[in-house]
């Protein structure tokens, strides 16, 4: 049986990865897990689940958990979700969002237990210092991404290393057919409105201003040891390819499906068997597939993601910080949509690049969401 520590527990992705354990509660117990702010639920999943370990990150909320069961030890606050990462694990499950799934991951190879990696930040902001811990630790990064899950299978599991190019699919999101000038009174609900995926809200938004697509490019790289020359995105529309990859001999080998994360969510837990997952088989009748040429002047943020790219260093993790800020305060309806882009922008100008630590990733990561913050008090005012 395998034991996981499930990062993120109350997150769409987290809730998804129970519905596997649910599913197969004679290959899989989880033996702890961490959730950031909802109570309910997370009393919910506890009192289901019974984990050695728990860790909830709000404690001003922490009180609204009321049963805990007596085999639980339930630490909270900020810091707490590192306790979530436990020895009696086999595998780590991070499904966090944010800059605090980078400790858990660091924390977890130092531990020697693999990765199940659906956290974008790690690889984002610190795939620079994560990949080599990793590499030297014998520490194996699995992707749960649908789009770095595909590559993955399309590599033989990652055995392949004699791609050409990779190529990374993109649904574009919410305002793909939008006229551009209208994106300027677009709502976050209008935002939140996936034509394809159900998705937690960031992620989602993220999509929308293909950011997301960025940070997969990011990923792609550190996972796979790609150049940016070596990865082309592709706006696919009807998100069946989850993506591809191109060989020198002309061949390019694909791994398609309905858009369901419980494929990629199994095969990392399950890997090298597959299991049943429910999810809706791909029918090929009356299927189309298309694709078209990413355009940047409906996706801004894409080329400020790829100039992040170049300029290296932490640039990449001020990027990502800023991001994280200007989509709250979208979601939150303070800012319009395409102010999220100038947020960004402003964070990246204002950044200056360091070598890589994890000390300067974290004070990185305040300061691009200082910046991002202060810009938006000043464009309000």
């Amino acid at each position: 049986m395998k034991k996981i520590a499930l990062l993120g527990s109350t997150g769409s992705i987290g809730r998804q990865v129970l519905e596997i354990v649910d599913r197969y509660p004679e290959k899989y117990k989880i033996v702890s897990m961490s959730a950031g702010s909802n109570a309910s639920l997370f009393e919910a999943q506890l009192n289901k689940y019974k984990p050695s370990i728990a860790t909830f990150s709000c404690a001003e909320k922490v009180h609204e958990i009321k049963e805990v069961p007596t085999e639980t030890t339930l630490y909270y606050g900020e810091n707490s979700l590192i306790h979530a990462v436990t020895p009696e694990c086999d595998v780590v499950f991070d499904a966090v969002m944010g800059y605090a799934g980078l400790n858990a991951v660091k924390h977890a190879i130092a531990l020697k237990k693999p990765v199940a990696l659906a956290n974008k930040e790690t690889l984002v902001a610190g795939g620079g210092l994560i990949m080599p811990m990793a590499s030297n630790a014998g520490v194996d990064i699995i992707p749960v991404d649908s789009e770095h899950s595909a590559i993955w299978q399309s590599l033989e599991f990652g055995k392949r290393k004699d791609f050409k190019k990779i190529i990374i699919t993109a649904s574009g999101g919410a305002f793909r057919n939008t006229p551009i000038n209208d994106l300027n009174s677009v709502t976050a609900e209008d935002a939140l409105k996936h034509p394809n995926w159900q998705m937690g809200a960031k992620i989602t938004i993220d999509c929308a201003t293909m950011v997301n697509k960025g940070f997969e490019v990011i990923e792609a790289m550190w996972l796979f040891s790609a150049k940016r020359s070596d990865i082309e995105v592709v706006i696919h529309p009807e998100s069946v390819i989850h993506s591809m990859v191109e060989y020198s001999d002309g061949a390019v080998i694909s791994q398609m499906g309905t858009p369901s994360m419980l494929v990629p969510i199994s095969l990392a837990l399950s890997y090298p068997e597959r299991l049943e997952t429910g999810a809706k088989p791909l029918s090929f009748k009356n299927t189309s597939l298309t694709f078209k040429e990413l355009d940047l002047n409906r996706y801004p943020c894409f080329a400020l993601c790829d100039k992040a790219i170049s300029l290296g260093g932490v640039y990449p993790c001020a990027f990502s910080a800023a991001d994280e800020e200007a989509v709250k305060l979208f979601l939150q309806n303070k800012i319009t949509y395409p102010d999220i882009y100038r947020l960004i922008e402003s964070a990246l100008e204002k950044n200056q690049n360091a070598p890589l630590s994890f000390e300067s990733l974290e004070l990185t990561d305040k300061l691009a969401r200082a910046t991002v913050l202060d810009e938006y008090r000043r464009i309000k005012c």
